[in-house]
């Protein structure tokens, strides 16, 4: 048997069947695992299927296991769900965790999963794995897998895909990650497709002397980086694509949260900003565009992406909310401006070419951002991707990080 153990994740009462199939796979392999009931209603019947009764698990509610027990069903998978999480986290044997569920199941374990540490295996066998995933995996190494037929029992298709998972499980579980010493402290940058000139180049930049970590910037992305700058393993920001702010105002499909920029307020790591991609807001294909936007610039990005120009007004409420979270920085702040474009689509003779709606963007970040010696606004003649912006932004960041060794110490990772 490999050290430590597997917990698999699951209602005994509705899956008691899968979750046995999948225990006993990794009891064969080797692999210590234990069932834990996650249960909500009609717990004392299987009780003594479970390693660890759901009763167990509700008593970790800092209300106790009545708060659980309700017998109202969406309270309780909420009430659960923050049991599953106290629980989870104080388990010294962990080596991993497999969870299946239907969309109450897989609502109610994903909290749990997402306050465990990166690089611990975490497995979801679910039956909405293959639709808008972004709530259960969050900002966090989940990993998801369609279980294509409903979880009512084993039949052929679901032994498949219950026995792949498991056996996937038992894989990262014997192999773990091997640190790798890196002196070098990480920093984080964030980058779209029409930005990536310019992250590119600052990386060739500063890949001497920073690890950078790159992070597709898609709402999730964004909440990645400030998870990890929150964790201490970022210990400063290029955040050179804003974007997600476009659709957190026009409703689009990559939305970042009010907290976007709230790691670098508690942190008071040094950070670098610019203004990429904040000429367009993202939906699906053209088709799933709102009937009041079909009338504005639209580029069909792939198939299954449209991107639609940025208004003037669009960019004048984006501008004052920067300039909001900029200002409740307290660490070392350069916002730098690119006069040129906020993209590759944004430039002469490109479709999304709107001076008029940048300067709208600036105009509300001059009125809104309180400069002051360690948070300033600089305005350069350049668009985003130009190497001389590059060029400008690796250097405001690398004189920042230099001078800011209080706040952002980097010892190796």
């Amino acid at each position: 048997m490999t050290t430590g153990c597997v917990y698999v994740l699951g209602t005994c009462d509705t899956k008691l069947a899968e979750l046995t199939y999948i225990r006993q796979i990794l009891l064969d392999g080797g692999i210590t695992a234990r069932i834990v009931d996650v249960s909500t209603r009609s717990h004392a019947g299987h009780a003594g299927h479970a390693d660890i009764s759901a009763r167990t698990v509700a008593a970790c509610h800092p209300q106790g296991e009545s708060h659980v027990f309700t017998g109202h069903r969406g309270h309780s998978i909420t009430a659960m769900a923050e049991a599953l999480r106290h629980y989870l986290v104080t388990r010294t044997d962990m080596r991993g965790v497999i969870a299946i569920g239907g969309s109450g199941g897989t609502a109610l374990v994903a909290p749990a999963l997402q306050a465990l540490p990166l690089g611990l295996p975490k497995l979801v066998v679910s039956t909405v794995a293959s639709g808008n995933t972004a709530p259960y995996v969050g900002g966090t190494d989940i990993a998801m897998l369609y279980s294509i037929t409903d979880m009512e029992g084993l039949n052929r298709i679901s032994r498949i895909v219950l026995c792949n998972a498991a056996h996937a499980m038992a894989g990262m579980v014997r192999t773990p990650y091997q640190p790798v010493a890196d002196p070098r402290p990480a920093i984080g940058l964030t980058m779209f497709g029409v930005t990536t000139p310019c992250v590119n180049h600052i990386v060739q930049r500063l890949s001497d002397r920073f690890d950078c970590l790159v992070f597709h910037a898609t709402g999730t992305g964004g909440r990645a980086m400030e998870r990890l700058a929150d964790a201490g393993v970022i210990h400063g920001f290029i955040d050179t694509t804003l974007t997600e702010f476009c659709d957190l105002v026009a409703g689009g499909i990559f939305p970042c949260d009010n907290d976007r920029l709230g790691a670098a307020i508690r942190t008071r790591l040094p950070y670098v900003g610019s203004c990429g991609g904040l000429d367009m807001v993202n939906f699906g294909a053209r088709a799933t565009v709102p009937e009041h936007y079909r009338a504005r610039v639209l580029v069909e990005h792939n198939p299954q992406i449209t991107l639609m120009r940025t208004s003037a007004a669009e960019c004048q409420a984006m501008g004052h909310m920067i300039g909001h979270q900029l200002n409740r920085c307290e660490g070392e702040v350069r916002f730098l401006y690119p006069e040129g474009g906020f993209s590759i689509l944004d430039q002469p003779g490109a479709p999304f070419y709107d001076p008029a709606a940048d300067e709208a963007f600036y105009a509300a970040l001059v009125e809104t951002l309180e400069q002051t010696p360690k948070r300033q606004l600089i305005r350069l003649p350049h668009a985003i991707n130009d190497p001389a912006f590059a060029d400008a932004l690796a250097h405001e960041f690398s004189c920042l990080f230099k001078e800011n060794t209080e706040n952002a110490p980097h010892p190796p990772q």
